[in-house]
């Protein structure tokens, strides 16, 4: 039997489970890594549903805990866009077999999809 010291911890999974378990976290996650750089509106626009303070909060959220980048432009209108981080495209990459086997387990095929994705799990623009 495997001693106590074989069992790798677990703790630091507490943090990450808090923050991509919210509702719209994996979701946003994976509509960054579908894009290189989104601005809100089109973020918004991909997650259909969601609420601007929702999203607001989810991406406060997800930049506090590093999977999300943000970058301001000093121009008039102003422009801010959104993309993942080296360890939010990691965490991407990292649920794109659970995104599948999801697929698969409903019996869906990307074309029978109703939802917004439309777009095969690894698609990158």
């Amino acid at each position: 039997m495997a001693g106590e010291s074989d069992v790798p911890c677990i703790c630091p999974l507490e943090g990450v489970i808090d923050t991509i378990s919210k509702k719209w976290a994996l979701l946003i996650i994976h509509v960054l890594g579908n894009h290189s750089r989104l601005r809100f509106n089109g973020l918004a626009k991909e997650l259909e549903g969601i609420s601007p303070k929702t999203l607001a909060d989810t991406l406060a959220l997800l930049r506090k805990e590093g999977f999300v980048g943000r970058e301001a432009f000093p121009e008039i209108p102003p422009r801010v866009e959104y993309y993942l981080t080296e360890d939010g495209r990691e965490l991407w990459e990292a649920i794109l077999p659970l995104l599948t086997w999801t697929l698969k387990r409903e019996h869906l095929t990307h074309e029978a999809c109703k939802g917004r994705c439309r777009k095969p799990a690894g698609h990158r623009r």
